[in-house]
């Protein structure tokens, strides 16, 4: 998530290594700065003012409410398509579980297709590949409405989801605009898109099902992606650092100011290479498998997500008991978007606080694992939730009333929220430049189980023998206390973890250099600004 303007250079040249690859002509030891016959690259720290970090706060989040859209569009598209089962059931005479492998491909495409658009956003700019990509969501929905066959469907949504540039892109416009310190406030809103987008589409596909034909399900669709690219068209800038500092440079240029100066794209000869292409594509999956922290945090957020998609399946059956029809069932996931919104707000007095003593004490005061200190209190409410939501779906004839199942499901969707919005929270903060990698790992666990949970939910809640609906959630409830124990492992024992981290340890070496870095920056401007007053005078 974090900029990589400013870039380490004790890293060995390995996948760790967001350098790796880049054969520079000649680079400035002391300052990082490529130097090329005359041309001298323009840093971050040379023009911060014209950066994302510096945009006044309205505009910041003015941006901000543009991604937020676009994610609640995004993961709209991914649920919506669970209203279409039995419309596809009974035209293409295919059975259920079959039906749902377009969710399937789409999610899981989902999870990839947001790593491979990270590199290219990162080279030619978060603009042109939101734009890019959006297009090409709206187009695959063309096909899927206007479909005669099956197997459209499937082929569709599969580069559907393989063009959705997701989390990692949209986590990116994040980071240009704020500092890792300064982030709390706009990640949370942000994951609340995330999270939302899912139910928001569970609601929107019900009214769909019950009132229009299968078809207008996927217009639907492209209404609101086609709406959302317009916005994002009119009122979304570019933020990344590296295309800003180039249009910089140019106009220096241009207006004469310094003749010398280029932009670091403009001073390297070849844009992304396939082998730096391969290096920040793999980056997310290397430290998947190789660090603990963003393992055992992706593995848990994964979980959580993939309830709502297994909840997809399991409130017709549960709520079908209290007689409720399609838009009855659709409605029943408000209470989930309620705890959503309930888990947003309680986190805002704990970001309050730490982010107060880190300003009165220093960032080195407050340690990265505070930012799942809440988690601990919010997580419980996960298996909590899937407890009471399994055995209040008892139903009616046990004197259960429908709200009973709703409130346990709120408590999900608390838990649900926290996971997801410490652990991205968490992993900014402790891995700074590679977070985008490490958050990366979070967001291809999420949307690949889910993508699994599509095929496997519906059969967990119809072939289990005995009593299914109970049974299927117990054992969701039995699993939600194992994957939340790494949380308090992680609380207490990650300085330690990431003590034997060479991602951490390279991340203090970059923090004190661009903190150097800028420190001379502003030095050399009070000198320059200091000489030119003397020759006035």
């Amino acid at each position: 998530m974090a900029t990589e303007a400013t870039r380490p250079t004790a890293v060995p040249e390995t996948a760790a290594n967001p350098n790796y690859g880049q054969g520079e002509e000649m680079q400035n030891e002391k300052t990082d700065r490529v130097v090329k016959s005359d041309k001298i690259e323009l840093q971050d720290a040379d023009a911060w003012d014209k950066l994302g970090y510096s945009f006044p706060t309205w505009r910041k989040w003015q941006i901000l409410g543009v991604v937020f859209l676009i994610q609640i569009s995004m993961n709209m598209n991914a649920s919506m398509y669970a209203n279409t089962v039995s419309f596809i059931t009974e035209e293409y005479g295919v059975s259920k579980q079959v039906a749902r492998i377009p969710q399937m491909t789409f999610l899981v495409a989902y999870a990839f297709g947001c790593e491979l658009w990270a590199p290219w956003s990162e080279e030619f700019g978060r603009w042109p590949i939101q734009q890019l990509s959006l297009f090409l969501i709206n187009i695959w929905q063309i096909p899927c409405a206007l479909a005669s066959n099956y197997h459209t469907y499937v082929i569709c949504r599969f580069l559907g989801g393989l063009s959705t540039a997701g989390g990692s892109v949209t986590l990116g416009v994040l980071a240009d605009m704020w500092e890792p310190d300064e982030q709390e406030y706009a990640v949370a809103f942000l994951v609340l898109s995330s999270v939302g987008g899912s139910v928001v589409g569970a609601i929107v596909g019900g009214f769909v099902e019950a009132n229009l034909s299968l078809q207008w399900n996927f217009w639907i669709q492209l209404i609101v992606g086609g709406f959302v690219q317009v916005v994002h068209l009119l009122f979304n800038p570019e933020t990344r650092s590296t295309i800003l500092l180039d249009r910089e440079a140019k106009r220096r240029r241009k207006t004469g100011e310094d003749p010398n100066i280029y932009g670091p794209n403009e001073i390297r000869e070849t844009r992304i290479t396939l082998k730096e292409f391969w290096t920040i594509f793999s980056r997310p999956f290397y430290m998947f498998v190789t660090e603990p922290i963003v393992l055992w945090l992706s593995l848990l957020s994964g979980f959580s997500d993939a309830l709502i998609f297994t909840f997809l399946q399991s409130f017709q059956p549960v709520y079908e008991q209290w007689g409720f029809g399609t838009i009855g069932v659709s409605l029943a996931f408000v209470p989930i978007l309620i705890g959503y919104f309930l888990a947003y707000f309680s986190y805002l007095p704990s970001i309050h606080h730490f982010r107060g003593k880190r300003r009165k004490f220093g960032g080195d005061s407050v340690k990265p694992e505070v930012r799942l200190w809440w988690l601990l209190f919010l997580a419980p409410l996960e298996t909590i939730g899937l407890f009471g939501f399994a055995w209040t779906s008892l139903g009616p004839d046990y004197g259960i009333p429908w709200i009973a199942p709703m409130i346990f499901s709120c408590l999900v969707g608390i838990a649900n929220y926290a996971i997801y919005q410490s652990s991205i929270d968490y992993q900014t903060a402790a891995y700074g430049p590679y977070a985008a990698s490490a958050t990366g790992g979070n967001d291809l666990a999420r949307d690949f189980l889910a993508g699994i949970a599509a095929l496997y939910s519906g059969p967990m809640y119809e072939n289990i023998p005995g009593r299914p609906l109970e049974y299927a959630s117990t054992i969701l409830a039995c699993l939600a206390v194992l994957v939340t124990i790494p949380i308090y492992i992680v609380y207490w024992k990650g300085p330690e973890i990431r003590r034997r981290s060479k991602f951490a340890q390279s991340l203090d070496k970059n923090r004190e250099a661009s903190k150097e870095k800028r420190r001379k920056s502003s030095l050399a401007g009070m000198q320059d600004g200091d000489r030119t007053h003397r020759e006035r005078v």
